[in-house]
C-alpha cells in the first residue's frame, strides 16, 4: 500500500466511524425543526429512547470493531447483527419522522463490509425500503398513489445502490487480482535475484578455478622453466675448469633469475588488484588511468557516467583487470596520442569503454599470443564472460581501437 492508498483508507475509516453519528445528528436536528409532523409526547419519548439506543449501538460497535478481524471492516456475524439492529432503529425512527431516513442511509455505506455474500443485497434492499418510504411521504403509505410512488422510489433506490455495489465488487475483484499479480511478480523477482546470486557464486568459483589453472600454467612456463635453466647453468659452472666459461654461465644464471623474478612479480600483480584495496572501482580506474598517462606520456582521460554504485568485489576486480590489460596493450602496441576510459553505470549493467586513436589493427588477423605478453583480448573476454558479461572490440588499421566490456551491475551487498 502506497501513501495515496493509505490516505484514502484513512478517509474511509473516518467516514465509517463518524458517518453514522453525523447522519443521526442530521436526523435529530431536522426532526426538531419539523416537530409538527410528530403526533405528540409519546413519539418524542420513543425518538429519545431510540436515538439513545442508536448512540449506544454506535459506541459499542466502534469500541469493539478494532479488536475484530480487518478492524471490523470485513463481513462477520457481529457486523451483520450491528447492521440489522441499526436498520431496525432507523426504520422505527423514520416511521416516527421521515427525516431520520438520513440515519437509515448509513446502510448504503457499509453493507458490503458488514454483511457476507449475497445477503448484502438484502441489507441494501432493507435500507432502500426505509429511505424510499421517507421519500414517498413517510411510513406507511396510506394511499394508492403513495404506494405507487413508494414502489417507484424503492426500485430507483435499490437499483442505484445495486449498480454501485456491483461496480464496487468488480473493483475489489480487480484490486485482489492486481495484488495477486504484484505478489507473483515480487516472488519472481526474488527468485530471479536468488538465481542471479547463485550464478554469480558459480561464476566466481569457476573464475577461481580458472585463475588457479592460469597461475599453474604461468608458474610452469616462467618460474619452473627459469629455475630449471638456472640449475643447468650452475651445473655447468660446477663442472667446468674454465673460469671465463664459468663466469659466462653465472651471468646467464643471473639473467634467468632476474627474468623469473620479474615474471613472479607480474603474476602477483595480476592475482590481486591492490588498487581496489582502499578505493572503489571509479577511484581505482581514475588512478590507474592517471598513472598510465604519466608513465607513457599519452594524454589519458577518465569519465564516469550515471550514478556510481559500490559494486561486488568480483565485478570491480574484473573490470579493473580488463582496464589494466587494455592499457598495457595500448602502451605496447597502439602508439596512441590520446586515450579515453569511460565507466557507465546503467540500470542493470556496467559498461567499461576504452578508446584510443592509435594505429589500430584488424581484429580478424590477430597474431598468436606470446608468453611475453599479457592475457590479450581472449583473456579480457574470458574475464568478462566469467561474470556473465561480454567484450566487444572495434578496430581498424589507422583508426584506433575501441573496447567495450559490459557486465551485470551486481551491488556490493549482493
Amino acid at each position: 500500500m502506497n501513501a495515496s492508498d493509505a490516505r484514502i483508507d484513512r478517509y474511509w475509516e473516518r467516514l465509517h466511524v463518524w458517518g453514522p453519528y453525523g447522519l443521526l445528528g442530521t436526523g435529530v436536528v431536522l426532526a426538531i425543526v419539523s416537530a409538527g409532523i410528530m403526533d405528540g409526547p409519546v413519539d418524542w419519548y420513543l425518538v429519545g429512547i431510540l436515538v439513545g439506543a442508536a448512540v449506544l449501538l454506535q459506541v459499542w460497535w466502534h469500541g469493539t470493531r478494532h479488536r475484530r478481524a480487518d478492524r471490523g471492516r470485513s463481513p462477520s456475524r457481529a457486523g451483520t447483527a450491528y447492521y440489522l439492529v441499526r436498520w431496525a432503529i432507523a426504520f422505527v425512527l423514520t416511521w416516527l419522522n421521515p427525516f431520520f431516513a438520513f440515519y437509515a442511509a448509513a446502510g448504503y455505506m457499509d453493507a458490503d463490509e458488514l454483511i457476507p455474500g449475497m445477503w448484502r443485497r438484502l441489507g441494501l434492499f432493507a435500507s432502500a425500503v426505509t429511505v424510499a418510504g421517507a421519500q414517498a411521504g413517510g411510513l406507511m403509505p396510506d394511499s394508492t398513489a403513495q404506494w405507487l410512488g413508494f414502489a417507484a422510489l424503492l426500485a430507483a433506490n435499490y437499483g442505484l445502490q445495486s449498480v454501485v455495489a456491483h461496480i464496487t465488487e468488480q473493483e475489489e475483484q480487480r484490486s485482489r487480482e492486481r495484488a495477486s499479480t504484484i505478489e507473483a511478480l515480487q516472488q519472481a523477482l526474488d527468485e530471479n535475484a536468488a538465481l542471479h546470486a547463485q550464478l554469480l557464486v558459480q561464476a566466481r568459483e569457476a573464475g577461481v578455478a580458472d585463475e588457479r589453472r592460469r597461475l599453474a600454467a604461468e608458474i610452469h612456463d616462467t618460474l619452473a622453466q627459469g629455475l630449471t635453466g638456472i640449475i643447468a647453468q650452475l651445473q655447468v659452472v660446477a663442472n667446468t675448469p674454465d673460469e671465463s666459461q664459468a663466469r659466462e654461465h653465472v651471468h646467464r644464471a643471473i639473467d634467468l633469475a632476474r627474468h623469473s623474478l620479474g615474471e613472479a612479480r607480474r603474476s602477483v600483480h595480476n592475482l590481486a588488484p591492490v588498487a581496489l584495496a582502499d578505493a572503489g572501482l571509479p577511484e581505482a580506474l581514475k588512478q590507474t588511468v592517471a598513472d598510465w598517462g604519466e608513465r607513457t606520456g599519452v594524454r589519458a582521460e577518465f569519465t564516469v557516467t550515471g550514478t556510481a554504485e559500490q559494486l561486488h568485489d568480483e565485478v570491480s576486480a574484473t573490470l579493473l583487470r580488463i582496464a589494466q590489460e587494455a592499457l598495457s596493450n595500448a602502451a605496447r602496441h597502439a602508439h596512441a596520442t590520446r586515450l579515453g576510459v569511460t565507466l557507465s553505470f546503467l540500470t542493470d549493467e556496467v559498461i567499461l569503454d576504452i578508446r584510443d586513436d592509435g594505429r589500430g589493427f584488424d581484429p580478424l588477423a590477430l597474431p598468436a599470443r606470446t608468453r611475453a605478453g599479457g592475457f590479450g583480448l581472449d583473456g579480457m573476454r574470458a574475464r568478462a564472460e566469467r561474470i556473465a558479461g561480454s567484450l566487444t572490440v572495434e578496430s581498424e588499421p589507422g583508426h584506433g581501437t575501441a573496447l567495450s566490456a559490459r557486465v551485470p551491475l551486481v551491488r556490493h551487498d549482493q
